[in-house]
Order: C-alpha cells, then sequence, then structure tokens
C-alpha cells in the first residue's frame, strides 16, 4: 500500500469540503420547493460527487466513497430522465451532503461510521422510479455499456515495455489502440467519437511529453462533454504512473479520472477495476 503523505490527503478533504458546500448551496432552494433546477446543475453536482469518490477510494474511505456513489447514481438518474430534481430528492441529497461533511473531520474512524439508514434514502429515489423492467440496485457504471462487442481500449504511455505490459494483458478483453502522448491520446479519443467507436477504457499515464495525463483526460472529458456525455457515462480512466508523482493524484480526481494505479501494475489490481466498472465479468 502507498504511503499516503497527510499533505495530500489533508489538501484531498479540503477540496471535498468545498465541493459539499457548493452541493449545499446548489441543493438547498429545489429542497425549499423553488423550480428552475435545470441539468446543468445536476451534471455539476453529479461532477462534485464524482471527484469525492474517487479520491476517497484513493485514501481508503470506505464510508465517504459508498455515500459518494450513491449519491452519484441517484444523481446520474435525474440526469438521464425526463423530470427535473424533485424537492424529495433534493432532501435526500442534502442530508447525505451533511453526512459526508461530517466523516471528513476524523477520516481515520469515517470507515466505523453507520450509513445505512442514508445509503437506503439515496437508494428508495431512484428505485422508485424504474420500471419494472429494469433491474434494481444497478450502477451508473452498469448502465453505462450496453454496445455489444469486444472492448475498445485506448493506451497511453510514453514508456514502450508499460504500454506492452498492459496491451499483453488487455489485448485478452478487447481491441487496444495506442497513443505515445496525451496529445496523441486526445486525437484518439476524438477520432473514436466521430466514427462513433467510443473507447470503454483508458490507461492514462501522468507525466508525458508534448501533453501530459491530466491535460489530456480534461480535454478528453470536454469532448464528451460537448456530446452530452457525463463522466460517469463516459469512458473508464485509469491514471498510472511512478510513486514519484503521487501527489498528481488529487488534480487527477478533479479532472474526473476513475481510479490511479502506481508502477509497477498490479495486473489483479486492474482487473478488478474493470470488474466494478462492469467491463468484464
Amino acid at each position: 500500500m502507498i504511503d499516503r503523505d497527510d499533505e495530500l490527503a489533508e489538501r484531498h478533504l479540503a477540496g471535498c469540503c468545498e465541493y459539499l458546500a457548493a452541493m449545499e448551496t446548489d441543493l438547498l432552494p429545489a429542497g425549499n420547493g423553488e423550480t428552475g433546477f435545470d441539468q446543468a446543475r445536476v451534471v455539476r453536482l453529479l461532477l462534485a460527487v464524482r471527484s469525492i469518490g474517487g479520491g476517497a477510494e484513493f485514501f481508503d474511505l470506505v464510508k465517504l466513497r459508498e455515500l459518494a456513489e450513491r449519491a452519484e447514481d441517484a444523481l446520474a438518474k435525474v440526469c438521464s430522465g425526463p423530470t427535473a430534481l424533485t424537492p424529495e430528492q433534493a432532501k435526500v441529497l442534502l442530508r447525505a451532503a451533511a453526512r459526508m461533511k461530517e466523516l471528513i473531520p476524523d477520516p481515520a474512524a469515517s470507515n466505523q461510521a453507520d450509513i445505512a439508514d442514508i445509503l437506503e434514502d439515496l437508494t428508495a429515489p431512484a428505485a422508485e422510479e424504474r420500471t419494472s423492467g429494469e433491474q434494481r440496485g444497478a450502477s451508473a457504471a452498469s448502465r453505462r455499456r450496453a454496445a455489444p462487442g469486444p472492448l475498445q481500449i485506448l493506451l497511453v504511455d510514453d514508456d514502450f515495455s508499460s504500454r506492452m505490459l498492459l496491451q499483453t494483458f488487455l489485448s485478452r478483453y478487447g481491441e487496444c489502440h495506442i497513443a505515445v502522448n496525451g496529445k496523441e491520446a486526445v486525437e484518439a479519443f476524438r477520432s473514436g467519437l466521430e466514427r462513433k467507436r467510443t473507447y470503454d477504457l483508458v490507461c492514462m499515464d501522468v507525466m508525458m511529453p508534448e501533453m501530459d495525463g491530466p491535460e489530456a483526460v480534461r480535454q478528453i472529458r470536454a469532448m464528451e462533454e460537448t456530446r452530452g456525455i457525463v463522466s460517469h457515462n463516459g469512458a473508464k480512466i485509469v491514471m498510472t504512473t511512478a510513486v514519484d508523482d503521487i501527489k498528481s493524484v488529487a488534480q487527477c480526481f478533479q479532472d474526473l479520472c476513475d481510479a490511479y494505479l502506481v508502477k509497477p501494475i498490479d495486473l489483479a489490481k486492474l482487473l478488478g477495476l474493470m470488474k466494478s466498472y462492469q467491463l468484464v465479468k
């Protein structure tokens, strides 16, 4: 396990507090019954809990991650549905935000917290709105991949041996394309979108020439957004880097990557991530 220094953890948790304060500001009018809560604000909320959940997973903050993921699923349902956020949904999300704020001051003890009631409340509104033909409890990730056929995978790394390791392992699960820097990755992703052959998984190195990984992720997410694809429905992006660059992780999660692996890559962990995203069984 990586030794996550206090400065990095404190920076991430401080960012979580800022996201949660912004969430409460956005949600309070809707919770009070005010109308005009547009989809853009729902997407902004979804991106906030996405960033909180990704960082919480990296720091092994299990309960904070569970709350963020359940809030993301609830917001994703609103974002993809025909109706706007209801006052009842807004109140549940406000309670979830408040509970997450309670967990942050003592992260060491947060994994022992009882959050069952909030998780149940977050699940109920989405479940009630599903049709009888939908499976209850489906995650945002499992709803994302509906296209048949092998996975479309983009491997981005300027190191030949790192690329070959990933390509050898991942080629059994899908079609692997290669980029040697962030600029090539952005062009490959744009080409895929234009050909309607979008990537399911992107493994992105952090430190590369011409364009680094975080900048490439920002541009990829921006391309998805212009096409109406919010990050929970977009490509799953796993950042990879040497341990010396571990302080980049906070920025990577703000740029909406999904996970972070340190080289040499543990292929079992990578496969576990793919299973959690419902990309493979």
